[in-house]
């Protein structure tokens, strides 16, 4: 017996059925891990599994919110895309709220009367700060194209589809997949220098 269809497989799922269940996760879940992981690049491997995880249980949750009209990977991709930027948000949220005990790099060790001297070779407050907020604006330029659009940058890459794969999955043709995008990067272009020339004028304006 072959592989369950897509759509065998979900109906599956939806009766109820644990192994159905089992298959669909082994199916989509490093798909699902390569998009969040391209999504946002400054996402550790653990924050990957985190969002894989939490996009997975959405799944479970509103499988049956799923329409048929788009391949499964690309509803999949959308939730991953929304748990990533939540993510994200919860992450600087965090870092802006502190929640972590100071250690002072003065303190001495208790066991060995030595004081911490941590090497690092990650970039500097200051760089890091900087990628954040480019990957922040990047994301609201994301935010602000239309749907089609959208759906066409994050297939080709976030999701790492190739142009046949994306006609596939949008039912084009693939020559027609390339001008669209074509134009719609030229648009996220436009948006994105917009929302940086705001972000360096309003730097400037503090």
């Amino acid at each position: 017996m072959g592989e369950p269809t897509e759509t065998e497989l979900i109906a599956r799922c939806l009766r109820g059925e644990a192994e159905a269940w089992d298959t669909l996760f082994d199916r989509y879940y490093d798909a699902a891990g390569r998009f969040v992981f391209q999504f946002g690049s400054d996402f550790s491997r653990e924050d990957v599994e985190e969002i894989c995880q939490e996009t997975f249980l959405n799944v479970v949750k509103n499988l049956a919110s799923f329409k048929s009209e788009s391949r499964f990977q690309t509803w999949l991709f959308r939730i991953a895309a929304n748990q990533a930027r939540d993510y994200r948000q919860r992450a600087h949220a965090a870092k802006r709220g502190g929640g972590q005990a100071p250690v002072s790099l003065n303190a001495e060790e208790p066991a060995t009367g030595q004081r911490l001297d941590p090497p690092s070779l990650s970039p500097g407050p200051d760089a890091e700060l900087l990628n954040s907020e480019r990957i922040t604006l990047m994301d609201n330029a994301l935010q602000q194209l239309d749907m089609p659009c959208r759906e066409l940058v994050e297939l080709r890459y976030f999701g790492d589809l190739s142009y046949e794969e994306i006609a596939q999955e949008l039912v084009l043709n693939p020559k027609t997949v390339s001008s669209r995008l074509s134009r719609c990067l030229d648009r996220l272009e436009e948006i994105a220098r917009r929302i940086f020339f705001a972000g360096e004028n309003s730097g400037a304006a503090v």
